[in-house]
């Protein structure tokens, strides 16, 4: 095996599941600038994580949605936008044929000779 390729500052770190706050001590080679108080007394670094095995759905058993950064709101405020726009598209459209119903003749193909 190779020599000195795995680090060696492994260290006691508090991972927080900001999904159920739970609170897992672990070691860990990962920087931290929070630190929080455990249940020994001693105080240890922390990292906290959006999901994990606690609150994962393959793990938990639970089909639930997890939408931390808001995707599916974003994605149904554009589809709601978009339907809109092509309504008003829609509309302009009729209103513009029923004040000019020539617009249409001009459209067909006309025969010459």
């Amino acid at each position: 095996m190779k020599k000195d390729i795995h680090p060696d500052n492994y260290r006691p770190v508090v991972f927080e599941d900001l999904n159920d706050g739970t609170k897992i001590l672990t070691r860990s080679t990962v920087t931290a600038t929070e630190t929080i108080k455990w249940e020994d007394g001693e105080e240890y670094p922390l990292v906290k994580i959006h999901i994990s095995s606690s609150s994962h759905p393959f793990y938990t058993g639970q089909e639930k949605l997890v939408d931390i950064e808001g995707r599916v709101d974003k994605f149904q405020a554009r589809r709601k936008a978009a339907k809109k726009a092509k309504e008003a598209l829609a509309k302009k459209v009729i209103k513009t044929k029923e004040s000019n119903p020539q617009t249409e003749d001009r459209a067909k193909p006309q025969k010459i000779g």
